[in-house]
């Protein structure tokens, strides 16, 4: 094989480390930000939050494009680093030996005194209860310390505690008491069988929660309904539809079930309010998850007929350069101090510019959308319109993975509630009339129909299409059935009810 040299041309792009930080701060999210703000800042010196920043000026009302003008020009202000406050003088006077130490002598030592003192204790107006959260106590925790506070004897100790090792989050016990028997292996002098076993699983299922630690359903509802006032007629006819009839209950069978107890429908009715009042997953009121806040990155109010869209600067910390830092920078010397500062102070300066990038892009597109979902603000999510990524980067003259970004994991808060930018997209649906329509909107449709259904008779999933049908919207009942399932709402068969 013989060696050559060969000359090609060509063009490819290339990511600068800038482009790459402006898309990566642009995809993330509020909290996200949040802590890759306060990392930049604990890694940069030459960055700092503006704590002489205001909000947000008011500007004059306006359409959606006067106000994505006002909010970028703030954007501009709050983030440029060529205001004469930041404005950095290369030629300015020497380094000196020594750089001033950011810190306090406080925030290095700390103090001897205890955490507890009057001068040392947070005020109370410091201190949001939101933002106090305590460690969450499972339910393996719960029933261990109620066994540690019951009279228990060694071996019955042993038991319980296997038993409440086999219950599951909801609460049920998911191993047969035989098979702990075996697994908890008793010698034939300690004479522990069934019965023992059994007895120390009814002092458990007294433990909180009401019905804890039962085998089946049937069982759990028993174990609560047990707890009410038996002297009422409606509980004592709720315990038998439990314990003889749970099967033909499930399959909502009201009429087989009046012959059968020899109940009226108000009868029944009243007893199957009594099931109903129980909870079959008992675990889950103490196994529960923390609760999560959302920060919208976008605020939306109507101001004298006009929609106004405005970023939510209140979210996200305001930085600039510290000056005194910048003025220290040398353009003509080569130490390796001088060189470090001139590096974070480009850096700086990226990481504002990228921040400034991500508020115009996100203000651009919350524009849009809601230029386009004007209706859905205004009358609800009947009113939401056929839209797609493609739809909005068109208007931009942005590529459609930028909108992406964009609109993932980004909040907007409007008169009608929080949602994800996401949410405001949904595919076409085509029309009787040659249009197309929202299938959010069809959702709502949808729901609107089976809230005002005749409970005793309810719509059936191919009832739900043909009324669509006749409004000019054609959507199969498979479309129906599947719009339905994602509202979490069951069929007809299990919507129905007595009265």
């Amino acid at each position: 094989m013989k060696q050559s040299l060969q000359l090609r041309l060509g063009q490819h792009l290339t990511m600068t480390p800038q482009l790459q930080q402006a898309i990566r701060l642009l995809q993330l999210s509020t909290l996200d930000l949040q802590a890759e703000i306060q990392e930049a800042l604990e890694s940069n010196p030459l960055l700092e939050v503006n704590e002489d920043a205001g909000a947000a000026p008011e500007s004059e009302p306006g359409n959606a494009t006067e106000t994505e003008f006002d909010s970028n020009t703030q954007a501009n202000e709050t983030a440029s680093v060529d205001t004469p406050e930041t404005s950095v003088d290369l030629q300015g006077s020497d380094m000196p030996d020594e750089l001033p130490v950011d810190s306090n002598w406080d925030d290095v030592y700390e103090s001897v005194l205890p955490a507890t003192t009057a001068a040392s204790a947070p005020a109370d107006d410091d201190r949001g209860f939101e933002n106090q959260s305590g460690s969450e106590e499972s339910l393996l925790e719960h029933l261990t310390w109620q066994m540690q506070m019951t009279p228990f004897s060694d071996i019955d100790m042993m038991i319980a505690e296997a038993i409440i090792d086999s219950v599951n989050d909801d609460g049920y016990l998911s191993v047969s008491l035989e098979d702990l028997l075996v697994g908890l292996g008793f010698s034939e002098e300690e004479e522990v069988g069934l019965e023992e076993m059994e007895a120390v699983l009814h002092q458990v299922q007294n433990f909180d929660p009401i019905g804890v630690a039962a085998r089946d359903l049937r069982e759990c509802l028993l174990l609560q309904l047990k707890k009410y006032d038996t002297s009422q007629q409606e509980v004592l006819d709720a315990m038998a539809l439990v314990s003889d009839y749970l099967e033909l209950l499930g399959g909502r069978d009201y009429n087989q079930l009046m012959r059968k107890m020899k109940l009226t429908r108000e009868a029944l009715q009243a007893a199957i309010e009594v099931v109903q009042s129980v909870n079959p997953r008992p675990g889950g009121l103490i196994a529960s998850a923390p609760a999560e806040y959302i920060v919208p990155d976008v605020t939306v109010k109507k101001d004298k007929a006009k929609w106004r869209v405005e970023l939510n600067f209140e979210s996200v910390p305001r930085l600039k350069v510290n000056a005194h830092y910048a003025g220290m920078i040398r353009r003509a010397d080569n130490s390796a101090d001088n060189t470090y500062m001139r590096n974070q102070l480009q850096e700086a300066r990226w990481f504002i510019k990228s921040l400034t990038s991500r508020n115009e892009t996100l203000l651009k597109v919350a524009t849009a959308i809601v230029e386009r979902q004007r209706g859905f603000l205004e009358h609800g999510e009947e009113a939401m319109k056929a839209l797609v990524l493609n739809d909005i980067a068109e208007e931009l003259e942005m590529h459609e993975s930028t909108i992406s970004r964009v609109t993932t994991r980004k909040y907007m808060h409007t008169p009608r509630g929080i949602f994800e930018l996401k949410y405001f997209f949904s595919s076409h649906v085509s029309t009787a009339s040659g249009g197309s329509c929202s299938s959010t909107a069809i959702r709502a449709l949808i729901k609107k129909l089976i809230a005002a259904e005749n409970q005793v008779k309810p719509l059936s999933d191919s009832k739900i299409a043909k009324i669509l049908e006749s409004e000019g919207i054609n959507v199969a009942r498979r479309t129906v059935a599947k719009y339905r399932e994602a509202m979490s709402i069951p069929p007809s068969n299990e919507r129905k009810r007595l009265v």
